[in-house]
């Protein structure tokens, strides 16, 4: 079809060609005193000459106008294509460990004009991981004076490295400026807080922002269990009085009390203050739904107004744990201390014979001397002495 057209063409311009060649007309222009006569083909080829050169002047003098701008748009998208390769150079290296490489790339597009929060960024952390914190401050203040949304990065980026010098205040004073920009809850500058509050031991505030991140999903259960466990166990070892431990309690969830480790730690802690029955309380709550040989031995410490009742509460759990040497053994010692000399020697040579302690037989070493039985107690305390310098 193109082809066709072409041909019709031709065969056009061939038949006009013929005819203005055929043709008699003429033009006639009259300019006092001159007069130029010229055939009507002639006059119309001249026309169509003058319209050509006109058209190429005309086009001609637009392009020298847009050429500044062109200028200017070629060069601009030459930095852009430059800026985009140095982007991926830098963050290329620092991805790979190659801090120095990733540094020297975002300088370079920051004095070729790049105006982007990434590289200052990119260069500031490059310049951390190479221990560099002056330059590093020098290109993070090269972040500031940005959008909202690029003040995170700024802020986020100080928070962190102020958290690896462990300077918590510093990293919360950051992340502070975030809050009073209006951007809150947000789980980058979370995380930091949480990591922050955990340097400078400010519990409470670790909790409240678990709180957060959970309800923002921003954190895994199982790490979020094991930090809040932390944080209670924190705060029970900073607490100096029974009633701040009793108080603290209470405010525990059931199902973080009855861990062995947070049960134990508690039980100590009420044990030093005089809080005995309550430590019992706790450990007999925690052994019932999860049997633990530490925490019996401190049950066995937890010295209460009624040892007859505290005995057959331990001779209930061995019905159910007979080979548990550590069982045995605070039963021997409860039974000591309630004067049950055979029971208890009973209760002392079973653990024993399960797994032989420094604690059994310092137990027995007791018993023999309530006996006065010295020479039967010396040898106790002997063995004794050999197994805790083992």
């Amino acid at each position: 079809m193109k082809y066709l057209l072409w041909i019709l063409m031709l065969f056009a311009a061939a038949v006009a060609l013929t005819t203005a060649s055929h043709n008699p007309g003429y033009v006639l222009l009259i300019y006092p005193p001159y007069r130029v006569q010229l055939s009507l083909t002639l006059f119309i080829v001249l026309l169509l000459l003058a319209f050509t050169f006109s058209y190429g002047l005309l086009r001609l003098a637009i392009y020298a106008i847009q050429l500044p701008e062109f200028v200017k748009k070629f060069r601009f998208e030459r930095a852009k294509f430059k800026s985009r390769e140095l982007l991926d150079e830098a963050l290329n290296s620092f991805f790979s460990g190659h801090y120095a490489a990733a540094e020297k790339a975002s300088a370079h597009a920051m004095e070729l004009g790049d105006t982007s929060i990434l590289h200052p960024i990119i260069a500031a952390r490059s310049a951390h991981e190479l221990r560099e914190y002056e330059k590093r401050d020098t290109y993070l203040s090269a972040a500031d004076d940005k959008t909202s949304k690029e003040s995170i990065l700024r802020n986020i980026a100080a928070a962190k490295f102020k958290l690896d010098q462990r300077n918590p205040q510093a990293a919360l004073s950051s992340l502070q400026e975030l809050r009073n920009s209006g951007i809150r809850n947000h789980p980058g500058a979370l995380r930091l807080e949480l990591k922050a509050h955990q340097q400078a031991g400010n519990w409470d505030e670790v909790l409240n922002v678990l709180e957060q991140l959970q309800n923002r999903a921003a954190i895994d259960e199982i790490s979020a269990t094991q930090l809040r466990l932390q944080a209670w166990l924190e705060k029970i070892r900073q607490l100096d009085n029974l009633t701040d431990l009793s108080n603290c309690l209470k405010n525990i969830p059931a199902d973080l009390k009855q861990r062995p480790k947070l049960a134990a730690a508690a039980a100590r802690a009420l044990i030093q203050h005089q809080g005995g029955l309550l430590a019992q309380q706790l450990l007999c709550d925690s052994l019932n739904v999860q049997w633990d040989s530490e925490l019996i031995a401190l049950y066995g410490d937890c010295v209460s107004d009624d040892l007859i009742a505290q005995i057959k509460q331990a001779e209930q759990w061995l019905t159910l744990h007979k080979g548990d040497a550590e069982l045995l053994l605070t039963l021997g010692k409860l039974c000591l201390t309630q004067k049950l000399w055979g029971k208890a020697k009973n209760y002392l040579d079973a653990s024993n014979s399960i797994s032989a302690s420094h604690g059994a037989y310092s137990a027995l070493g007791k018993l023999a001397e309530q006996a006065q039985n010295t020479d039967e107690a010396f040898k106790y305390y002997q063995h004794a002495a050999k197994l805790s310098e083992r």
